[in-house]
């Protein structure tokens, strides 16, 4: 499976400093351009096909376009579902930190699935509102990511600087992360198994994905994906209020 994103062109940067300044760890050469519009999105693709020195992708995603829902929906959506039409692309989605925008794209185009980040967790699941029956209901696959909430819920107990979207996690949450955790090992198993298996529960959900850089990293992921969950875990959280 073989997916990008559009929503971003690299250009050159005529005034390098010689690193990023937008928090990559990548040299400066480059610059991103923001362009949802659908001469953007085929210049993207078109680029992509290049570097990947391959004539097909399977999914594109738009990607973050949260101040741009207009060029989104009126640019990119339907290029996107030209090039999906013409076999050029399997599938089109959009890729997003919030359900609310994710739920319009499901009910006002003709999107195929969604990836949806830190919204659907052991920790919130503000999605299963709205955004996850839709999908269900218009059978648009939903591929979670950011099930650790940014660190939050990847060690067996939470660490007292551990981050949450990407900033410093608020006391509250903390203390909610740290009860998950007593609950998980109360029922024999740890909060990282319990966070990583939570969202196949729900019917919507198609896949979760989880980024990895080392070997070790797949082989402790693939570990907690076999670890056993039992099901008297998901009924005492359920029974408290914790998952919906």
């Amino acid at each position: 499976m073989l997916s990008t994103k559009i929503g971003r062109l690299l250009r050159p940067n005529p005034f390098p400093h010689g690193k990023d300044t937008e928090g990559f760890d990548v040299p400066d050469d480059l610059i991103r351009v923001r362009d949802y519009s659908r001469d953007g999105v085929l210049r993207s693709i078109e680029e992509s096909l290049k570097r990947l020195r391959t004539d097909r992708i399977d999914i594109v995603y738009i990607h973050d376009p949260d101040d741009y829902w207009t060029e989104a929906v009126e640019g990119a959506a339907p290029a996107l579902s030209a090039l999906r039409d013409e076999g050029v692309i399997r599938a089109w989605g959009a890729g997003m930190n919030q359900a609310g925008m994710l739920h319009r794209f499901v009910t006002e185009t003709d999107i195929d699935m969604v990836m949806l980040a830190g919204r659907y967790t052991l920790l919130e699941q503000g999605a299963a509102a709205d955004l996850l029956p839709a999908c269900l209901e218009r059978q648009v696959g939903v591929v979670n990511v950011g099930v650790f909430n940014s660190g939050l819920l990847s060690k067996e107990r939470p660490a007292s600087d551990a981050t949450y979207n990407y900033a410093p996690a608020p006391p509250e949450l903390l203390d909610r992360a740290n009860l998950l955790a007593d609950i998980c090992e109360s029922h024999g198993t740890t909060l990282p198994a319990a966070a990583l298996q939570f969202p196949y529960r729900h019917p919507a959900v198609t896949g979760v994905v989880l980024g990895m850089r080392t070997p070790d990293q797949v082989k402790q992921n693939l570990d907690l994906a076999a670890q056993s969950v039992p099901e008297s875990l998901w009924d005492e959280l359920r029974d408290r209020g914790l998952i919906t």
